[in-house]
């Protein structure tokens, strides 16, 4: 089991090869702006998850994972020769969520600022819901006694 310094290293040599390889290895359009965001390699360096977004629609995402599984073994050969360690993890190309988690984000965070701005709104509109001076105040000599509390 490799040390967790030599496992960063090794996932960010990765994530260098795999992009050089996306312009010299794959040679098709259909790949579009492809991005990696992320290589996580196991402790065993046996295995890479690469993390991938994709700008464009959802049709885009879907034609450019179907590319990248049709060049994994061409583009593990790339990352072997590359890397020149003794055994060539294997990649598993996932999309990553991260844009659609920002923007959902974002819409969270647009709709607290609005609940915000009305409940700013309500405070300064609001007034006392009872007396403005709830507080009992001493007894002047002009006040008349209550027959049940002056006994």
């Amino acid at each position: 089991m490799a040390d967790q310094a030599r496992a960063r290293r090794i996932a960010e040599r990765i994530k260098q090869l795999v992009t050089q390889g996306l312009s010299q290895v794959v040679k098709d359009e259909r790949v579009g702006f492809v991005t990696i965001t992320d290589v996580r390699v196991t402790g065993d360096l046996q295995n890479a998850s690469v993390f991938y977004t994709v700008l464009g629609t959802e049709e885009d995402r879907a034609t450019a994972g179907e590319v990248l599984e049709t060049y994994r073994g061409r583009l593990r050969s790339f990352v072997g020769k590359g890397l020149g360690i003794r055994l060539t993890p294997t990649l598993d190309f996932i999309l990553d969520a991260l844009p659609e988690d920002a923007q959902h984000m974002d819409e969270l965070l647009r709709e607290v600022a609005e609940r915000d701005a009305a409940l700013a709104a309500a405070r300064r509109e609001a007034g006392f819901a009872g007396e403005p001076d709830p507080y009992r105040k001493p007894r002047t000599e002009d006040d008349e006694p209550h027959p049940d509390r002056d006994l």
